[in-house]
C-alpha cells in the first residue's frame, strides 16, 4: 500500500532536499577546487583561472612532495601511530567507560570518576606541564611521545559510557545468573552490542591520530621522526636555501610549482588513506553518534 503524503509534507520534504544540496556544494565545492588547483599550472593560478577543473595540467606539485626520502619516512611514521594509538585508545577506552556505564548503586565511586573525567575534558596541565613530564619520561623523539599524551580520549569514553548505559541491564543480570563474570559480560554481550559506537570511535581515534601535527612538532628533535601532518606543516618552499644548494634539478621544480600549488597537493595526499577508511565505518558512524549521545 502507497503511503499517502499530504501537500504540505511533500513540500518539507523537496524544500528540504534543496537546502540539503545546497549546502553539500558549499561544502564540496572548496574541496573541488582545492583539487583542481592541485593539478594546475603555477601561472594558472596565479592568474585565478582555476575554478572546477585544472589549467594546465601537471602533477609537478605531488611528483615534488612525494619524491622526498623524508615524505615516506614520515608515512611510516604516522602508520605506526595509528597502529600503536587507534587500539591502545579502544583497549583504554573500553576499560574506563564499561564501569562507568554502572549505576551508583554498583560503583559507589561512579559520580566522582565521572566528575574527574569531565573536568579533564574541559581542563588540562597545560602545554609546558606536559612538555616537561614527556621529557623527564625521556619519551622526546619516541613514538610514545605522540601516543601516550592522548591514550584516553575523555570525549570517546563518554561516548561509548552512554552506549553501554543503553544496553538493557537484564542481560547482564541475565549472565550473572549463568556465572559469566564482568569480562565475559563485557567481551560476549556488551561489544557485540556495542558495533556501532565501536566503529564511531575508532574513526574518531584514527582521525585525530593520522591529523595531529603540533604535538610531532613539540616532541620531535628531528625530521626522521616527524609524523606525516608535522613534516608537511613545515615543509616550506625556502627558493634562497635551494639556490645556494646549487641542485638544478630542485631549482627546475620550485620553478613548476607555486606555494598554493604545493599545499594543495599536501593536503589531499594527507586525507587519502581517509577517505579509504571512512566509507567502511560510515554506516555505523551516524548510528553510533547519536545512539551513544541520548543518555548522560
Amino acid at each position: 500500500m502507497k503511503e499517502y503524503i499530504t501537500p504540505s509534507r511533500r513540500l518539507f520534504l523537496v524544500i528540504n532536499t534543496i537546502l540539503i544540496i545546497f549546502i553539500g556544494i558549499i561544502c564540496i565545492f572548496p574541496v573541488w577546487n582545492l583539487l583542481a588547483k592541485s593539478f594546475s599550472g603555477p601561472q594558472a593560478i596565479l592568474e585565478n583561472k582555476v575554478v572546477l577543473l585544472p589549467v594546465d595540467f601537471t602533477t609537478s606539485a605531488y611528483e615534488f612532495v612525494m619524491k622526498n626520502k623524508e615524505f615516506w619516512t614520515a608515512v611510516g611514521v604516522s602508520v605506526k601511530r595509528v597502529v600503536i594509538g587507534v587500539p591502545l585508545n579502544m583497549l583504554l577506552t573500553i576499560l574506563a567507560a564499561y564501569p562507568l556505564s554502572k549505576s551508583s548503586r554498583r560503583f559507589k565511586a561512579r559520580k566522582f570518576y565521572s566528575f574527574f573525567f569531565i573536568f579533564l575534558l574541559i581542563f588540562n596541565g597545560g602545554l609546558i606541564p606536559t612538555y616537561v613530564v614527556i621529557n623527564k619520561l625521556g619519551l622526546i623523539d619516541t613514538i610514545w611521545s605522540l601516543v601516550l599524551p592522548g591514550a584516553v580520549p575523555i570525549f570517546n569514553v563518554i561516548l561509548m559510557m552512554n552506549f553501554f548505559r543503553g544496553i538493557p541491564e537484564s542481560l547482564e543480570e541475565s549472565a550473572m545468573l549463568d556465572g559469566a563474570s564482568q569480562w565475559t559480560i563485557l567481551t560476549k554481550i556488551y561489544l557485540p552490542l556495542a558495533k556501532p559506537s565501536l566503529a564511531t570511535v575508532t574513526l574518531f581515534s584514527l582521525i585525530g591520530h593520522w591529523n595531529s601535527w603540533f604535538d610531532g612538532l613539540i616532541y620531535s628533535n628531528f625530521t626522521q621522526n616527524y609524523p606525516l601532518q608535522s613534516y608537511l606543516q613545515t615543509m616550506v618552499v625556502d627558493i634562497q636555501s635551494v639556490i645556494r644548494s646549487g641542485d638544478l634539478q630542485a631549482i627546475n621544480d620550485m620553478l613548476s610549482i607555486s606555494d598554493t600549488n604545493m599545499r594543495a597537493a599536501q593536503i589531499f595526499i594527507s586525507i587519502i588513506p581517509l577517505l579509504i577508511v571512512y566509507p567502511f565505518a560510515q554506516r555505523h558512524f551516524t548510528a553510533g553518534l547519536t545512539i551513544g549521545s541520548v543518555k548522560g
